[in-house]
């Protein structure tokens, strides 16, 4: 009885939930990255769970998957990677900030504010991480997630309608100094952080963008602040992504300008188009850029650009044996004239089965010049 009660005491494990800070599956199963296609309210369809459906692409996977709870729910992709900020309460040793450009409302008792900024970067994510790894989600849905102290996961209701599209990324302690000097460019409105001090001195940026200070001069030798910067981020698992972050500064597209020239591809881009100031299909500079106009993912349903607030962009070519073709990118900013004034930025990938999910899904484009074509 005794030899009994000395085993059942060592194997309980003591503080509480020791799980790794991680991208989860459905399953349960942490994991290097995956995608997230939250798809749009279908038409003329009044199931609740419409607008809560989303497809789920994993690494290891063949291609998109039926997600098999909603994003609204706490055992489905989502709900077990972002709620682990409110599960791991008592631990202490844990950084996170939350930022998005159209933030959670505010509870002031008897009312509630919503916050939203058109100042500051057009981003929005999710940071968490503690001594040993975490994970870096970038998404385009408003008002998500709630602040910590909410206590519990939650998808909001303004992110059901419309499509929306997620990346999480699981990364080593080391990559997060880089993560945080890309989110220093893009001058992220932050509205929940912590970064305690056991973890400051180990990710000195993302202790500085908690306190939302930007990227400037003295940290890289140079003069005047940092516009844009590229970077190879490598996960857990030795996939290598690359993030790009452009600040105020840099006065021009993401996609056109920039992206597409490095990547050395034509960009197929789903945005969001119902705003001012759109800018349309572009094949100048040699490379094209053609906004998506209808749009139809792992063969669910059709719907148009105006249904789908997500922002991604795939190489209209598959990888080859030369440069170019077979990247996909998602993001959280717009082709439009103000956002080239404001920080954003994206994250892509080389892969050929996420390549294909991404590129079977866009069916229509906008021509240059105008005029609808198959893309």
């Amino acid at each position: 009885m005794l030899l009994y009660l000395s085993l059942l005491i060592f194997c309980v494990p003591l503080g509480g939930d020791t799980s790794p800070i991680s991208c989860y599956n459905d399953k349960g199963d942490a994991v290097d990255w995956f995608y997230v296609y939250k798809l749009p309210k279908e038409h003329g369809k009044k199931s609740p769970q419409r607008g809560e459906m989303y497809l789920l692409l994993e690494k290891g996977s063949e291609g998109w998957t039926s997600g098999k709870e909603t994003v609204n729910d706490t055992t489905g992709a989502l709900g077990r990677t972002v709620g682990q900020l409110y599960s791991q309460g008592q631990n202490t040793e844990l950084a996170y900030i939350l930022y998005n450009d159209q933030r959670p409302p505010v509870d002031f008792g008897d009312r509630w504010i919503h916050n939203s900024g058109s100042s500051g970067g057009h981003t929005k994510g999710v940071v968490l991480l503690d001594k040993n790894q975490g994970f870096w989600l970038v998404h385009s849905t408003p008002h998500f997630p709630p602040v910590r102290q909410a206590g519990q996961y939650s998808y909001p209701s303004s992110g059901v309608n419309n499509g929306q599209n997620f990346i999480c990324v699981t990364y080593p302690l080391e990559r997060f100094q880089a993560i945080g000097e890309q989110l220093q460019i893009n001058q992220p409105n932050v509205y929940d952080c912590d970064v305690p001090e056991s973890l400051a001195s180990l990710v000195p940026a993302l202790a500085a963008v908690c306190k939302k200070k930007p990227l400037s001069g003295h940290i890289f030798p140079q003069t005047k602040p940092v516009s844009n910067r590229s970077v190879t981020l490598t996960s857990k698992g030795g996939t290598d992504f690359i993030s790009f972050a452009k600040g105020a500064s840099f006065h021009n597209d993401l996609y056109h300008s920039w992206v597409a020239p490095t990547l050395q591809s034509d960009l197929l881009v789903q945005f969001w188009i119902r705003s001012t100031g759109i800018l349309p299909s572009d094949c100048s500079q040699g490379w094209k850029v053609l906004d998506i106009t209808l749009i139809n993912p792992g063969q669910t349903f059709t719907f148009k650009a105006s249904q789908d607030h997500s922002k991604w962009a795939v190489s209209t070519q598959a990888s080859s044996s030369g440069a170019g073709g077979g990247w996909v990118c998602v993001g959280d900013i717009n082709r439009n004239e103000a956002e080239e004034k404001r920080g954003g930025g994206t994250v892509c990938l080389r892969d050929p089965v996420v390549w294909k999910a991404y590129r079977t899904a866009a069916l229509q484009c906008e021509a240059c010049g105008g005029g609808t074509i198959q893309c």
